[in-house]
């Protein structure tokens, strides 16, 4: 039985959540980058520039990645730092990759 078969009406609205997050060319550049980012974090001061855009729009976009669970935010001083939630991109890859395959 594939994946998507087995995958719950609760989760699969889950999945469409996230993966509406990841739908702005912004978010999904920001997530790609955080993912890659060589400590696997990166501090919202590096963003803005990264991606062309002001910072009061990066930092829309990082809540909108934050309240879809696809990115974690934690506050160090005056700065904050992003990491990737891997169990629900790890997640959304699974789904993505039943799809397409």
């Amino acid at each position: 039985m594939r994946v998507i078969e087995q995958l719950p009406e609760t989760s699969s609205r889950a999945a469409v959540a996230r993966l509406a997050a990841l739908a702005d060319p912004i978010r999904l550049r920001l997530l790609v980058m955080i993912r890659h980012a060589p400590a696997g974090e990166i501090c919202a001061c590096d963003l803005p520039d990264a991606v062309g855009r002001a910072q009061p729009t990066v930092s829309h976009h990082l809540a909108v990645l934050v309240r879809a669970g696809l990115v974690v935010r934690e506050q160090r001083g005056k700065w904050a730092w992003f990491s990737v939630a891997e169990d629900e991109v790890e997640s959304l890859d699974a789904i993505i990759g039943a799809v397409v395959r």
